[in-house]
Formats: C-alpha cells, sequence, structure tokens
C-alpha cells in the first residue's frame, strides 16, 4: 500500500510522486486488449481523447485512482481527459524538456493570461496559467515496465514552482537540477504536476512502453468561467 501523505508531500514538494502496483498486471493486460479493440482515432505515437471511452472512463474513475488524486487536489478531483502513448520500436519519438500547459475548453473566452488558442480534433486548448494549472494533476498509468532503455519519462524535480517558462528557460534547467529517471513496473503509476519540467529519450529496447495518462483537475471551471471539456 503506497501511503497517500508520503505520496501527497512528494507531489507537493517534488512535483511528482511513483506509486507502483496501482493496478495489477492482470489489469494492466485487461487495458490494452480492450484497447486495441476499441475504435480510437489513433496516431502513430497512441491516441488522444480517449476519455469519453466507457472502459477509460471506468478505470480514470477507479477508487484507488480516485484516492491519489483527491490526496492532492482535494475531494472534488475528477478526471477531465484521457491519452494514450504507445512508444516501441516501430513508432518511437524524443520529447524535448517542456511543460503540459494546454487544458481542453468548452468554448473560447478571451480572457488575460489565457492563450494561445488551438483546436485539436475538433476541441478547443487554451495554453492556461499557473494558477489554473496548479489545480490540475496527472496520472500515467504504467501498462508496460518502464527501464531504462525504452524511453521512460525524466523529470526534473521542484520545476512545478517556477511557473510557466520559457523555452530558454526550459533548455537551462538541465545544468542547473540533475534530472530523475521514472523507471516503474508493469500497473504503477507516475503522479505529476503539469507545470514539472519533463521529457522523454527515443527507445533503444524492443520493449514498448504504453501508458494511460488521465488528467484530473480540482474544479471544472476557472476564471471567467473557463469551463473544462471532457476530452
Amino acid at each position: 500500500m503506497v501511503d497517500l501523505e508520503s505520496f501527497r508531500s512528494s507531489v507537493f514538494e517534488n512535483g511528482f510522486a511513483i506509486a507502483p502496483n496501482v493496478i495489477s498486471a492482470r489489469e494492466a493486460d485487461d487495458i490494452l486488449s480492450e484497447l486495441s479493440v476499441s475504435d480510437l482515432n489513433r496516431s502513430r505515437a497512441g491516441a488522444r481523447h480517449i476519455l469519453k471511452h466507457p472502459y477509460v472512463k471506468k478505470i480514470a474513475e477507479d477508487p484507488r485512482l480516485l484516492a491519489f488524486a483527491q490526496a492532492v487536489l482535494g475531494k472534488g478531483a475528477f478526471p477531465f481527459r484521457a491519452t494514450l502513448f504507445d512508444k516501441s520500436p516501430q513508432s518511437n519519438w524524443l520529447v524535448v524538456w517542456h511543460q503540459d500547459t494546454a487544458l481542453p475548453l468548452i468554448e473560447k473566452l478571451e480572457t488575460p493570461a489565457w492563450g494561445p488558442w488551438s483546436v485539436k480534433d475538433g476541441i478547443i486548448y487554451a495554453h492556461a496559467p499557473a494558477n489554473a494549472l496548479e489545480k490540475v494533476l496527472a496520472l500515467r498509468i504504467h501498462l508496460d515496465d518502464s527501464t531504462e532503455t525504452n524511453g521512460p519519462l525524466r523529470v526534473i524535480p521542484g520545476t512545478h514552482n517556477r511557473g510557466v517558462l520559457t523555452d530558454a528557460e526550459l533548455q537551462e534547467l538541465e545544468s542547473e537540477i540533475p534530472p530523475i529517471t521514472c523507471i516503474v513496473n508493469k500497473g504503477g503509476a507516475i503522479a505529476m504536476r503539469p507545470l514539472i519540467t519533463h521529457a522523454s529519450s527515443k527507445s533503444q529496447s524492443q520493449v514498448p512502453r504504453r501508458v494511460l495518462h488521465i488528467e484530473y483537475a480540482a474544479v471544472p471551471e476557472f476564471e471567467n468561467q473557463l469551463r473544462l471539456a471532457i476530452a
């Protein structure tokens, strides 16, 4: 069992936490089997906007996952977006240091500090300010073992407290703070704040790295009636 207070403290202090064995390896296989036969709008890297899929919604609302989200965000935490990442020797990519700052919204309402705006797969997005992103937590459920060689997530701890950074500031951080490679077992999870600086290398392995990335929010609405879309 993961101690939720230690988990919460790690997220607040470091911007991330690793929880082993959140679901069983068999449950991870069940998710893969279900998604493999589902009519998902897949891309080379996986599939996004899949929370409306009944099986994914069921996983996102599982009490075990909600307990982690609620430990950080409060009792009102709810899932609003899900993405499947599928990195393998046949579908391989490099992700440079970045923060996750875009949120899906129901409608476009011009608001100071929000933007630029875009549309992805018919869903409106805006880059959000730090005070909104502080109300979000992602849980990355690992459907395969994450290893040193299959392109694991790397994070720079503590950077979630620095606000939204410029590209130049992001690239400088690696020489300032040693990155941490997140090695997670199949069925384990990484919790991460959107503003923690993170990256991943190309896989050098034949072992796939498939992750169900579920995002939770503390509130459904931000300033100026900007409401999260379910994606």
